[in-house]
């Protein structure tokens, strides 16, 4: 593939056949270094990488890494956010590894990373959280906590459609459903000047409403049944594959029916026929009740799940949150949309450590394309001073090698990192919080973790 601005290195492709990557020797690796502390957690980064494959592999594996750009760094560059090049090497070459960015503000692309994935159509973005022991928590048992989510990627109100309040087109939309849907325009309840009118005359008898402007955001939130089956079936797939015990489906269903309990509904009815008895869904159980009474339900979930069928079940997003925190070992992989995604991620990276350790993959597991990525921000007070943690990095890193079926390598960074931290010679963030810690940088971090492995 031609590319304007940069040039590949030498190495192998990855490629996918039958659902199966064909990782080479030599793969190159396309990498963003991020805008801000980016290129200080890096640096740190790539080094604690090539020092795995070294000592996994003996210099019998390699990666070539591939720098592209995005973001600030990008800009200066380029004059460009985010360069045709940049989305072609990840297209090109399937997988790749990414920093923090800084979202452009005003017009133009509202989020570079929301970008990224819905141009090369990453539905899941896949969310491990675990505890490593010595890492200061604010909640009892952080052990507890360890599960996977499947957040939706492409849909929901990342991908929504909104229209400022007073604009033409928002204007449009309102008129539109006064017209032809009365009973639900009368939902909004100030999208009419007389609305505006009759309440001011309610609240304040003597004000003038007459230049009170009707203004009210509109937003569409998509959510479709292929969207949602993709994402469910992965979720499943990977709960099989590594023996684990149940998915939650969580939504907020009760509200919108149509878009959240769409998903609850269409994901129990694909995970039935799919995987038929591999799973036991909460929707046979009510079935099953309605049909013949709460103890043969009982019965017969008990005898499916005793069989080795994963349990497939739903909770309301607020529930959800709060039993993360009371109850966290109820929870194994969690299929999610978009938004209760984003929330519930960042809610139990704080359980385990902070999000400064969290790390994120944006996967296709059809095309086999795959971004794996830190999930905080470029914090750029902090930029150039070799002093954050590249924890983030470095297990989005381990994702990565374990994706590409190198778990030598992802097994050699968990311990590493494992080892860095039981030595508590640490970054800032970690060792403000442990007793008889040693603050140290964040490259020396990076060294620390090589020297554990």
């Amino acid at each position: 593939m031609p590319y304007k601005d940069i040039t590949p290195p030498a190495g192998g492709k990855i490629s996918i056949q039958n659902g199966k990557l064909n990782v080479p020797e030599n793969p190159i690796i396309p990498f963003i270094r991020g805008d801000g502390t980016g290129p200080d957690i890096w640096a740190a980064s790539q080094r604690v990488f090539d020092a795995a494959v070294q000592k996994a592999y003996g210099g019998k594996r390699k990666v070539s890494w591939f720098e592209v750009f995005a973001g600030e760094a990008s800009k200066n560059k380029f004059d460009n956010w985010l360069p045709d090049d940049t989305v072609d090497a990840f297209k090109e070459f399937l997988v790749g590894i990414k920093g923090p960015l800084t979202t452009p503000v005003g017009g133009g692309i509202r989020s570079l990373n929301v970008a990224l994935r819905q141009m090369l159509d990453l539905y899941v973005c896949l969310r491990p959280v675990q505890y490593f022991t010595g890492v200061p928590s604010p909640v009892k048992h952080p052990e507890k906590v360890e599960m996977v989510i499947f957040r939706e990627n492409t849909e929901d109100i990342y991908a929504g459609i909104e229209y400022a309040g007073g604009t033409p087109e928002a204007q449009k939309v309102l008129e539109f459903l006064a017209q032809n849907f009365p009973k639900d325009f009368a939902k909004i309840r100030f999208g009419t000047k007389q609305a505006i009118a009759d309440y001011m005359k309610l609240a304040s008898p003597d004000h003038d409403a007459s230049h009170i402007p009707v203004q009210v955001g509109l937003g569409i939130k998509p959510v479709s049944n292929v969207g949602t089956i993709r994402l469910i079936k992965s979720a499943i797939e990977y709960a099989i594959r590594e023996k684990r015990k149940s998915v939650t489906i969580v939504h907020k269903g009760n509200i919108m029916k149509f878009t959240e309990g769409a998903f609850r509904d269409w994901g129990y009815s694909a995970a039935e026929r799919i995987f038929g008895d591999k799973v036991y869904t909460w929707a046979k159980w009510e079935k099953t009740k309605k049909e013949k009474g709460e103890a043969a339900a009982n019965e017969e979930q008990k005898a499916a799940l005793k069989g080795g069928a994963i349990l497939i079940k739903d909770a309301i997003a607020d529930i959800a949150l709060q039993q993360v925190l009371t109850r966290p070992e109820d929870f194994d992989v969690i299929a999610t949309l978009n938004l209760n995604g984003d929330y519930l991620s960042d809610a139990l990276a704080a359980q385990v450590g902070g999000i400064g350790i969290a790390p994120g993959g944006n996967i296709n597991f059809v095309t086999g394309h795959a971004i794996f990525e830190a999930t905080h921000g470029t914090a750029p007070k902090y930029a150039n001073q070799d002093k954050v943690n590249p924890g983030s990095v470095v297990l989005s890193g381990e994702m990565m090698f374990r994706y590409l079926g190198w778990t030598e390598v992802a097994d050699l960074i968990i311990k590493g990192l494992n080892g860095a931290i039981g030595s508590k010679r640490v970054t800032y963030d970690f060792a403000r919080m442990m007793e008889g810690a040693t603050e140290i940088k964040c490259s020396e971090f990076g060294e620390n973790m090589i020297a554990h492995m």
